[in-house]
């Protein structure tokens, strides 16, 4: 009878079944595996970790140009401030001794007492000496007036100065803000260029190493070549002496290392060994590539000789110094030191002849 059938057995029982689900999401999940979409990036090449070092030298070293910048607006700006403060208190110093002197004649007017000059004429036992008195207090009463005269035009000085100095101050705080900016720009771009540098292996960094503008060891030159290079020029018989100066010095600093910031004596960002070299050719430049661009004598390609500041890329943000040859000494960036190389590893920007 139908009630006595017994019940139809399925092919899998409930533990059997669950067990089977379970494999069966762990071949799913293992086959997405494979097909990639669970697998980790791909580790970069060695040729794409120089790429992207090379730009982020780049753009640190267009901020540590308007990090320099800031820095100079801000040692002037504390200058400025600096002597407006001096010269107030030197106000209020000539302020007090005029207050003083007022208060002198003040005092002694109190002490005179405060009778009418008829009455002291009338009164005095001496009417000669006291009309000698008498003209004496009158000059003393004009130069109380100059005095008063002076307190009044020092006030109003003081007050100008105290002005300009909040407008400094507001000034300074705003370059201030922008040095902080830049150098957070600057730090983070170095930063991300080190970690990229340090996944790779010490064989494949020695096959990147360089100045991060393409030419990596042609630019690296020993202290002989370097000397053989400005002799080719004829460095020292350059256009002007002050120029053979400059040459010189960049010429000793080969091997110093590349300090964003810094202009010497030991280490150098690029626009800062420009600057160092002149300075020790009695010639003073800009802090900046933005402005020593515009410190001098525009000249052409063609016309290039030893001591010209050349300058690269579209934001003209690197620069070196031309020591004939189709060379340059310059500051690269903080994976190479100060060295002698071409100038056609960098898109050429222009150049400027300053003496």
């Amino acid at each position: 009878m139908a009630a006595h059938r017994r019940p139809r057995q399925h092919p899998l029982g409930g533990h059997t079944a669950r067990a089977a689900a379970v494999l069966a999401l762990a071949g799913a999940a293992t086959t997405t595996g494979f097909d990639g979409t669970g697998q980790a990036a791909p580790r970069p090449t060695p040729a794409q970790v120089k790429a992207r070092v090379d730009t982020l030298y780049r753009e640190a070293e267009t901020a540590t140009q308007k990090y320099d910048g800031a820095k100079d607006a801000v040692d002037a700006g504390e200058r400025r401030l600096d002597s407006l403060r001096d010269e107030a208190a030197r106000e209020e110093q000539r302020l007090n001794t005029a207050r003083d002197a007022l208060g002198s004649f003040a005092a002694a007017q109190y002490r005179s007492g405060d009778i009418a000059p008829a009455w002291q004429l009338a009164l005095s036992s001496d009417p000669d000496r006291y009309l000698d008195a008498a003209a004496l207090a009158e000059r003393a009463g004009d130069r109380q007036a100059a005095t008063v005269s002076q307190v009044r035009q020092q006030l109003g000085q003081i007050e100008r100065l105290r002005g300009a100095a909040r407008v400094e101050l507001t000034s300074l705080r705003s370059h201030q803000a922008e040095l902080r900016r830049q150098k957070r720009t600057v730090t983070g771009k170095l930063a991300e260029a080190r970690r990229l540098l340090a996944g790779l292996t010490p064989s494949e960094r020695g096959q990147i190493a360089g100045d991060g503008s393409g030419a990596p060891e042609r630019a690296s030159r020993s202290a002989d070549d370097a000397r053989q290079a400005l002799e080719r020029a004829g460095s020292v018989a350059a256009p002007d002496s002050r120029a053979a100066a400059a040459v010189a010095y960049a010429f000793a600093k080969l091997g110093s290392p590349y300090v964003w910031g810094a202009t010497g004596p030991n280490a150098f960002d690029c626009s800062g060994l420009v600057q160092a070299a002149y300075r020790s050719a009695g010639v003073s430049l800009p802090r900046t590539t933005y402005a020593q661009i515009g410190a001098g004598r525009r000249v052409s390609r063609s016309e290039l000789r030893p001591g010209d500041l050349v300058f690269f890329y579209s934001g003209v943000s690197h620069v070196g110094l031309y020591i004939g040859d189709g060379r340059m000494i310059h500051a690269p960036n903080p994976s190479a030191p100060v060295r002698v190389a071409p100038i056609d590893q960098m898109p050429f920007a222009g150049a400027t002849r300053v003496v």
